[in-house]
């Protein structure tokens, strides 16, 4: 799965270095920038704000599947099969005849699916067509789904998927400040924060971290089409994770020991270079005996601590 592309990379990559110190998602290395262009790519046109947010299929007492519709992405999860999470690398509105338009969103991967959608705040349909229907011919004989709202999703749905889903608009959030053509070191590390702060303090504790650290969990296992089963499999996974994960992104980045993060604990020396102009007083050290140094430490440490 793709976090980030494009322009900014190089401060994606920031972003990238930030969540993957928290576990939420795998190192990349930093690319340089890329040279300016004389047009800028367009972004993706996003889904109409009446489409998104959750859908059912069936009665909402026991809906036979939910559909979360975000600002470019679409993840469908039935009450007994696979998910489908289609994070758009591509989208467009078409015409189908005299019918309403729709909005197409199409995924990266081989694959590339597609998936249509149209409708209100209150009615939504959505067509998954065939992989070899031409796009001037879309939806052609493709299934129409309907899907309606719900008072409140059912306990079951929102206890499996509910941090996943909180987490995968947030993902969308935090692609936008890290990766972004706007994008800036101080803007990612403020909506890393401000997006996994749920107590209002501005900080991240031990349980905030792994809260996101569960939502990205949850975000990897849909995007591997992972039955109800493997999904709450990796719940049960993140969960451990999450707060070991979190605990170590603690003991690394909490300077002041107050047992939370801050941004600028976050952006520390990553937000920004330090002046490191470094004095003319002294001569250079063997760095070979530095690391020697560094070894004999580390030895040290293990065997004190770990009782190795």
């Amino acid at each position: 799965m793709i976090l980030f592309s494009g322009k900014g990379r190089s401060m994606a990559a920031l972003g990238v270095a930030l969540l993957a110190g928290l576990g939420c998602v795998p190192p990349v290395h930093a690319q340089p920038a890329a040279a300016p262009t004389a047009t800028a790519q367009p972004g993706l046109l996003p889904v109409p704000t009446a489409l998104r947010g959750a859908w059912f299929d069936g009665e909402c007492t026991a809906p036979r599947a939910m559909l979360q519709v975000t600002a470019r992405a679409v993840v469908r999860l039935p009450a007994d099969a696979p998910a489908r999470l289609i994070r758009f690398g591509e989208t467009r509105r078409q015409q189908a005849g005299d019918q309403a338009e729709w909005h197409v969103g199409i995924g990266r991967g081989a694959e590339a699916p597609r998936i249509l959608l149209r409708g209100d705040g209150q009615a939504l349909q959505t067509a998954e067509p065939d992989a070899k229907l031409r796009d001037d011919r879309l939806p052609g004989d493709t299934p129409v789904l309907s899907w309606h709202r719900c008072p409140s999703p059912p306990p079951a749905f929102a206890a499996l998927h509910g941090e996943g889903l909180a987490f995968l608009g947030s993902l969308e959030v935090l692609e936008a400040a890290c990766g972004g053509a706007s994008a800036s070191p101080a803007g990612c590390v403020a909506a890393i924060v401000g997006e996994g702060d749920v107590s209002g303090d501005r900080l991240l504790s031990v349980a905030e971290i792994a809260r996101m650290v569960r939502g990205m969990t949850w975000v990897l296992a849909a995007a591997e089409d992972a039955a109800p089963e493997g999904v709450m499999a990796a719940g049960g996974g993140g969960l451990l994770a999450g707060v070991a994960i979190a605990r170590f992104a603690m003991e690394s980045l909490d300077y002041d020991g107050d047992g939370k993060l801050s941004a600028a604990e976050l952006g520390q020396d990553r937000a920004g270079f330090a002046r490191a102009l470094g004095s003319e007083a002294g001569r250079p050290l063997r760095l070979e005996g530095v690391q020697e140094g560094v070894t004999l430490l580390r030895t040290l440490l293990d065997s004190t601590i770990l009782g190795q």
